[in-house]
Parts: C-alpha cells; sequence; structure tokens
C-alpha cells in the first residue's frame, strides 16, 4: 500500500525477458526491498493475482469471526 511505498518496502513480482529484468532490477530496489523475478511475460501477473486472492479470502475469514463474534 501508500505506507509500503512510501517506506519503499514494496514487493514487485516481475515477469518478462531475464535479461531485461537484470536491466530493470536496479531501478526495481530503489522503491522496493523485495523484486522477485517469477518467469515468462505474465507469470508476474499470475503470482500478485494469487497474492492477492489469498490477502482477500483471508480478510473474508477474519470479517466473518468478528462478525459471529459479536454476534455470539
Amino acid at each position: 500500500g501508500v505506507g509500503a511505498a512510501l517506506a519503499g518496502n514494496l514487493t514487485f513480482m516481475v515477469g518478462g525477458v531475464e535479461q531485461e529484468f537484470n536491466a530493470a532490477k536496479e531501478l526495481l530496489t530503489c522503491m522496493g526491498s523485495n523484486v522477485v523475478y517469477c518467469g515468462e511475460v505474465g507469470t508476474g501477473q499470475a503470482a500478485k493475482i494469487c497474492n492477492n486472492m489469498l490477502l482477500a479470502i483471508s480478510m473474508i475469514g477474519t470479517a466473518e469471526a468478528m462478525n459471529l463474534g459479536i454476534r455470539s
């Protein structure tokens, strides 16, 4: 989020040609503390989508547990 961006702690999941990734990695490390090469074009996006899905599932479970606790 915004706080991680301001602190330079973003995570980049990058897909594409490995030589191009290596050329861009130095620039990306200026903005983030984790820069991960994921493979071919599109694999970085797939990794990000999986990460977001897992976060959403966790948040939904937390919200449901809070709702159950409050109603109980």
